[in-house]
């Protein structure tokens, strides 16, 4: 860790891991054709000079290459992880030491480290903010009004954190705009679809090496993510449950093929349950005690508290580590409750998070965001934005454009007829 007179310009766990980090960011560029095309021309145009931006992210080799362009738009960019167990430490060395971006990210700190680096973030004094479940914005909002004069605007990339910027804007607290990265449509239909799908299973394969085929698998909640992890878990042979509190999206997932129910009746069914809600305590004490011995729970939401594990821990008279990321829960009555990586995202806490190939659209869309915020600054009015259409269709066209795939385009003759009333049969 180097200093200066006020603070650390970067605190990670082990600077001396940088190559065999920037050896992994390689090869995670090797699918990530869109963010580079888009690195390459914001090196070129510098489209975000003279900002100062921070990312409140996953620290992952995707995420590399995010902070990577906006290093190249001509950003004063700080890098902080969005939750304690999501940082890969050698992405963070070879960030700093071979890219010259500060990292304040170690994976498993501790809450209040976690807020330190928070904190630390917005000591930077950011002009824009890349938020990964409105942590950083909501501390703004709440500790530091003085700097809101200096936000020309955030981005939010999960459900959780537009679910809380819309609670601020409802509050009269969100006085900046703020831009929808997460309903981009090349982002919740292929990051959370199929990243969530496959990088959540592949979390609690690495954590448990069981066997999915024949086992009876209960997805909380079918947005995106649901339907993606529940599609992959079917894939693999699971007998998969769905429990909903939407009846449009419980109507969708039997339509789909799943079994729904409540949550009361099918925690005695399943042998594994993964909750992707956004939501709090979706699992409960009483479901925990209608479960069979041995049963593991995780979460693939943003936030560590879809599981309500201090009930869980409540009832437990051990708790131990039987493998890394794996917690047994002891409980008094003589069973017990198997909890994967804390509580906190699977897919990150014991995997790699999602494929790069996804998270090439997921970042175009956050670092076309930002270069969008810079060039309406003080032309928004402070609410939630979409992300325009013609930038979720240019990222979906250079995306299919790098895989060598050519779709159809509209005839002269039928660009007339969809925009006439009067023709028809």
């Amino acid at each position: 860790m180097t200093a200066t007179a006020t603070q650390p310009k970067y605190e990670i766990k082990d600077i001396n891991l940088a190559a065999k980090g920037k050896q992994r960011i390689e090869w995670a560029g090797r699918e990530m054709p869109v963010l580079r095309q888009i690195q390459e021309r914001f090196a070129a145009e510098k489209p975000l000079a003279g900002i100062r931006l921070v990312a409140c992210c996953h620290v992952t080799t995707e995420t590399a290459h995010l902070a990577i362009a906006l290093r190249n738009a001509g950003a004063d960019a700080l890098l902080i992880a969005s939750n304690p167990l999501s940082t890969q430490d050698d992405v963070a060395a070879s960030l700093v030491s071979d890219y010259g971006i500060p990292v304040y990210a170690i994976k498993g700190e501790d809450n209040d480290t976690y807020h330190r680096h928070v904190n630390i973030a917005l000591d930077h004094k950011p002009n824009i903010i890349i938020d990964d479940g409105s942590d950083v914005t909501a501390t703004l909002v709440k500790e530091r009004q003085s700097q809101i004069s200096d936000i020309i605007g955030t981005t939010e990339e999960t459900t959780t954190g537009i679910v809380r910027l819309q609670a601020m804007l409802k509050d009269g607290v969100l006085t900046f705009p703020a831009i929808n990265v997460n309903d981009a449509d090349t982002k919740h239909f292929f990051d959370n679809r199929y990243g969530t799908g496959q990088s959540t299973l592949d979390g609690v394969i690495r954590a448990t090496n069981i066997l999915l085929a024949g086992k009876t698998l209960v997805v909380a909640g079918y947005g995106w993510c649901g339907k993606g992890v529940a599609m992959r878990a079917s894939g693999l042979g699971a007998n998969v449950i769905v429990t909903e509190i939407d009846p449009t999206k419980a109507i969708e997932a039997v339509m789909d093929g799943f079994r729904v129910m409540p949550m009361a009746e099918a925690a005695s069914q399943g042998d594994l349950f993964i909750t992707v809600t956004g939501n709090k305590h979706v699992i409960r004490p009483e479901h925990f005690a209608a479960m069979k011995d041995g049963a593991i729970v995780c979460n693939s939401g943003h936030f560590d508290i879809e599981i309500d594990l201090q009930s869980l821990g409540q009832e437990a008279t051990e708790v131990k580590e039987v493998r890394p990321f794996t917690q047994q829960y002891c409980l008094k009555s003589g069973k017990s409750i198997i909890v994967l990586g804390e509580g906190r995202l699977v897919n990150l806490a014991a995997a790699e998070g999602h494929p790069s190939a996804v998270m090439d659209m997921s970042f175009a869309n956050q670092a076309l965001a930002c270069e969008y915020l810079v060039k309406n600054k003080g032309q928004l009015e402070p609410k939630i934005y979409n992300i325009p259409t013609e930038i979720d269709k240019e990222i979906a066209r250079l995306k299919l454009q790098a895989m060598g795939i050519k779709i159809d385009s509209l005839t002269a003759d039928q660009i007339e007829y969809i925009n006439s009333w009067t023709a028809g049969t």
